[in-house]
């Protein structure tokens, strides 16, 4: 039995919402005016593609490296982008984490979805913000620590993404002149980490 042709009206509104936005949630194209059944019929259709369970955008998309990025913070929306992902998008690792390093607020529900895959580290409100950079990425603000605040954030979990990681995104931020040595120490101050990190600073400061 042939389906039932989706209203015009819905259908434009739903592929004007997703073209500005980029990547939209299923809420957001309700709140448009756009029926969940509409939803569904542009999937099958061919006109929409769903990313994951709720997640929505359009077909024939060139998906850059950073279009994980994109829909974690599509799904996290105070989520912020950290440790070895933020390393990865400020280019100062060769690592390719296989997870989506997310920072999250200390007491916020830890959300549930299945993909993109993601890992969830907690901080204080008073510092999830601090040294944060927005970007747009396939139209979505994606929120990401800045390399100083990355690369002390490494040294503070150093224990979960690995010593070697963190020392390679202090190598990489120096040679590169991604940030300065200055910017780093203040990043570690505010994450407390100064006493740490400092030693492995000076010795490569040394070492020109």
């Amino acid at each position: 039995m042939p389906e039932k042709t989706m209203p015009t009206s819905q259908t434009d509104q739903a592929l004007k919402v997703l073209k500005v936005r980029g990547i939209a949630r299923l809420g957001e194209l309700k709140a448009a005016g756009v029926a969940q059944e509409t939803v569904s019929r542009l999937v099958r259709s061919g006109q929409v593609t769903r990313l994951a369970r709720g997640l929505y955008q359009l077909p024939g998309k060139d998906l850059g490296s950073a279009h994980g990025y994109a829909e974690a913070c599509k799904l996290v929306p105070k989520g912020v982008i950290c440790l070895v992902s933020a390393l990865q998008f400020h280019e100062l690792t060769v690592q390719l984490p296989r997870v989506i390093w997310v920072a999250i607020e200390t007491g916020a529900r830890t959300p549930r979805a299945s993909y993109p895959p993601m890992k969830f580290v907690r901080f204080a409100r008073q510092s999830i913000s601090q040294g944060v950079e927005k970007h747009k990425i396939e139209g979505v603000t994606v929120r990401v620590t800045d390399p100083a605040t990355t690369i002390a954030d490494c040294f503070r979990f150093r224990r979960k993404v690995g010593i070697d990681v963190a020392l390679e995104g202090l190598r990489e931020a120096l040679k590169h002149r991604r940030t300065s040595a200055d910017a780093i120490m203040k990043a570690a101050q505010r994450r407390r980490i100064w006493t740490t990190l400092r030693p492995y600073l000076e010795a490569m400061l040394d070492h020109g």
